[in-house]
């Protein structure tokens, strides 16, 4: 039985009703509340057909319906309105986004923040794996006489720092050589390739660059670039489950903590999904742990390049019009807010 434009009609205020009240949906609140044109008798042998074909389901202890996960499906990918955010939202989203941005991890870690304040769900946002990262400068700080910062800095954004103690105090002129000939040597290469090459022949020359290069840089940079293989994932909002009726089954809402501090099978999760605004519903999450929720995911980039995933995950009962407005618009300006500090790296490329 196909679905008539009446039942189209019906399903769509059913579950804009659902989504707004979390209360089950019966034939005089659709017709009280929406204009449909047709008599209650007509809406409730639409709601009866409508859950024959497995778009309702008929909770026990009510007389009303509720959306099932095939409605939702057919909702997300048909009937749904894109909700278009106005200016005031998207200036107070890139305000937050854009503001002190510093380096991409933070950039992300705050993205993660903003999402989870105006959905009321749980955000996450996840930085990329950086095999395929192009390293772009590296950079060797003094802090101390004895002490100097190893900066690292790829093309999409990464940033990675970490402080070395050197075994004697070591001059300005020799930490400028062994920046400049790493820069040089290591520049436009990816972090995996960098893990395999050796540039001790470029600081022969240079018996103290030498020397400290071996027993005290080589070690901190590759363990350095290793950790920069990490994928990172922040999650925001944990607790605004508890305002959702959804989770005030306290078994419920247990089995929702335990699948989100499981973060590195929850990242591995995010890892496999398609890229895009990916948008799965219940049954639809292979893990049964997420089988009562739905996951909304988007790929955003820096430079034009993939770079990580951000989303947010709650009941299936979700303002998926909203969330995936606002996911879209912070995924569109992740890479704009990160060229803010394009500038800065550029100068400090210009040194080498």
């Amino acid at each position: 039985m196909d679905l008539s434009e009446r039942k189209l009609k019906i399903l769509q205020a059913i579950i804009y009703d659902f989504i707004r009240t979390a209360e089950p949906v019966g034939s005089r609140t659709l017709s009280k509340n929406y204009d449909l044109g047709i008599s209650p008798a007509t809406i409730r042998n639409e709601m009866s057909d409508l859950e024959d074909m497995g778009f309702l389901t008929h909770p026990h202890t009510s007389s009303g319906r509720v959306p099932s996960e095939k409605a939702y499906r057919l909702y997300v990918d048909t009937l749904m309105d894109k909700k278009e955010l106005t200016p005031v939202e998207k200036d107070s989203i890139a305000q937050s986004l854009y503001k002190n941005v510093t380096e991409l991890e933070n950039l992300v870690e705050r993205a993660a923040h903003i999402l989870s304040e105006i959905t009321n769900l749980t955000a996450f946002a996840m930085t990329p794996r950086q095999d395929q990262d192009i390293l772009k400068y590296v950079n060797l700080m003094p802090v101390d006489e004895r002490t100097v910062i190893l900066m690292i800095v790829s093309e999409s954004g990464k940033v990675s720092n970490t402080s070395i103690r050197l075994n004697k105090p070591v001059s300005m002129d020799t930490l400028a050589f062994i920046s400049k000939n790493m820069t040089y040597n290591y520049k436009g290469k990816t972090i995996s390739e960098a893990l395999t090459l050796d540039i001790i022949e470029t600081v022969k020359t240079d018996a103290q660059a030498l020397a400290m290069y071996e027993k005290s840089i080589v070690p901190s940079f590759v363990k350095t670039l290793e950790d920069m293989l990490n994928v990172n994932l922040y999650m925001d909002g944990y607790t605004n489950i508890f305002s959702l009726p959804e989770y005030n089954d306290i078994d419920k809402a247990k089995m929702f903590f335990e699948m989100i501090n499981r973060k590195d099978d929850f990242t591995q999760k995010l890892i496999n999904r398609d890229n895009g605004m990916i948008i799965t519903i219940g049954n639809e999450n292979n893990d049964e742990s997420l089988q009562d929720c739905s996951v909304i995911t988007a790929t955003y980039h820096v430079n034009g390049k993939q770079v990580g995933k951000i989303g947010v995950i709650g009941p299936t009962r979700m303002k998926y019009a909203e969330v995936t407005s606002v996911v879209e618009y912070l995924t569109d300006n992740l890479s704009q807010a990160f060229k803010l500090t394009e500038g800065e790296d550029e100068d400090k490329d210009d040194q080498y």
